[in-house]
Formats: C-alpha cells, sequence, structure tokens
C-alpha cells in the first residue's frame, strides 16, 4: 500500500494477474468501485496511481461552491 496524490494505493493477486485500486485514507472499498488489472503489481498500482493523481487534478481545478 502506498500513499499518492490524497489516496492510498492497494493492490493483490488475482488469478494470473494483479488488481490495485485507490481508496481514500481510511476507507476500505476501492475508490468509485474501480479495479485496475495489470500483469504485474507493478504495472498495476502504476495504473492505479496514474488514475488517483488524474482524479485529484479533477478534483482540485473544479470550481468550489
Amino acid at each position: 500500500m502506498n500513499r499518492d496524490a490524497g489516496f492510498q494505493v492497494h493492490s493483490e493477486a488475482r488469478g494470473p494477474h494483479w488488481v490495485a485500486w485507490i481508496t481514500h485514507q481510511g476507507e476500505t472499498s476501492p475508490y468509485r468501485s474501480v479495479l485496475l488489472v495489470g500483469p504485474s503489481k507493478e504495472e498495476a498500482e502504476e495504473r492505479a496511481r496514474k488514475w488517483g493523481e488524474a482524479e485529484a487534478q479533477i478534483v482540485n481545478s473544479s470550481p468550489s461552491s
């Protein structure tokens, strides 16, 4: 589990591949129920990190209500 862009990155092996997901700190469910699949732990976690960074930019660039 790694922290990145305000999210925590989690991963686990599932069959012949790895899945990774992001959560907000203190939560256990995947953010927006999204799992990212990769052939290796590193690739799955990298996909999750990139997606988390993109989500953080969207949230941070949204106008405040």
